[in-house]
């Protein structure tokens, strides 16, 4: 028998409709932890355990050196990485509860509206580590401790230097109507990406449909995550990209590759990645100190120096060269909007580009 394909509005149930109310009403609130450093008692429980399940939406690349700078500050603990697009995760863990299956120890997605979902489901485990609590702004982790935004980029247009003149590159989504990019346009898709997903629904709700609907019209290659175009791009396949990360682009730049990245006139969809502890997780002990780790100076400074990711500790210094976000026209989603959206935006989605 084939695996079970869950929709997101199976993992709520039947009130899905008035969950937005639940989720926030003040009665399901419980009290924030005490922030939680790491003691030389918990690591040695940890490497007790000896291994983490880390389930990443961001990058494997990302996500595995990650992975092995833990081990290497941690010995004897190994972190397992299981990499997929935001929506495959949360479709996945939402398979293995329902089995009965408790592989996941820590998990981060691209999609916010995911934690509201495992949050109403009872699956997060209350945890804050202490330098979330010094060093972040307090609107970066959930009130209760079960999640708290691990790194944060922006979806953006980039094309290839090769193939486009600076002076006739696009500068905002409209120019990428122009019929000059049929046939050119490179982009992901929301129903694996959760990056994807939140810029679907912020362009959507900025723009409009009818804005969609041209742009499906310019015969774009679609592609599944946010990572997928700045690499086509790259490899001079389409010389524009529609959407996708701007953090490959600024590495790639770095490295001497034809790209630029453009941030759009009309904004940039911002896209926050939370990181959280699950409540039935097998290494209880390794999962809290990796979530302890991937919120240190230490970790967020190198996903900003080696990934240029943004980071929002308060003592990482910034990527020299990578334009500030203060300087970035931010557009910004509604997590439990997203939620209550999400499966008819991607049905419209795949209907609109036909795929």
């Amino acid at each position: 028998m084939g695996k079970r394909k869950w929709s997101r509005r199976e993992v709520l149930g039947a009130s899905a409709g008035s969950v937005a109310g639940m989720l926030f009403a003040e009665p399901l609130k419980a009290a924030a932890p005490a922030p939680s450093a790491v003691t030389p008692e918990l690591i040695e429980a940890a490497r007790m355990e000896g291994k983490v399940s880390y389930y990443a939406a961001i990058q494997l690349d990302v996500a595995e050196r990650l992975g092995k700078l833990f081990e290497a500050k941690y010995p004897g603990i190994s972190v397992r990485v299981e990499r997929s697009g935001a929506e495959r995760i949360y479709q996945r863990i939402a398979q293995e509860n329902d089995s009965g299956i408790h592989a996941v120890d820590v998990a981060n997605s691209t999609d916010v509206s995911h934690y509201l979902d495992w949050r109403k489901n009872g699956w997060l485990a209350p945890y804050l580590p202490e330098d979330v609590v010094k060093h972040y702004p307090v609107d970066q982790y959930n009130s209760e401790g079960l999640w708290a935004t691990s790194c944060a980029w922006f979806e953006a247009i980039g094309y290839n230097t090769n193939l486009v003149k600076p002076e006739d590159a696009p500068k905002s989504y409209a120019d990428l109507l122009d019929p000059k990019w049929e046939g050119k346009l490179v982009k992901g898709h929301p129903s694996y990406s959760g990056a994807i997903l939140t810029t679907t629904f912020v362009l959507s709700h900025t723009l409009g449909w009818p804005y969609l609907e041209k742009l499906a019209k310019q015969k774009v290659m679609q592609v599944q995550s946010a990572g997928d175009p700045p690499k086509k791009i790259m490899l001079g396949e389409r010389a524009v990209m529609a959407d996708g990360n701007d953090y490959n682009l600024v590495v790639f730049k770095s490295q001497g590759k034809p790209v630029e990245v453009v941030y759009p006139l009309e904004g940039s969809p911002l896209i926050i990645v939370p990181s959280g502890v699950f409540k039935a997780a097998p290494n209880p002990n390794a999962a809290r100190l990796f979530q302890s780790f991937f919120f240190s100076r230490e970790a967020q400074q190198m996903l900003v120096d080696e990934f240029a990711h943004r980071s929002f500790h308060a003592e990482v210094k910034a990527r020299p060269g990578q334009k500030p976000m203060s300087e970035i026209k931010m557009l910004k989603s509604d997590p439990a909007q997203v939620q209550a959206e999400s499966e008819e935006l991607k049905a419209r989605y795949a209907k609109v580009f036909r795929v």
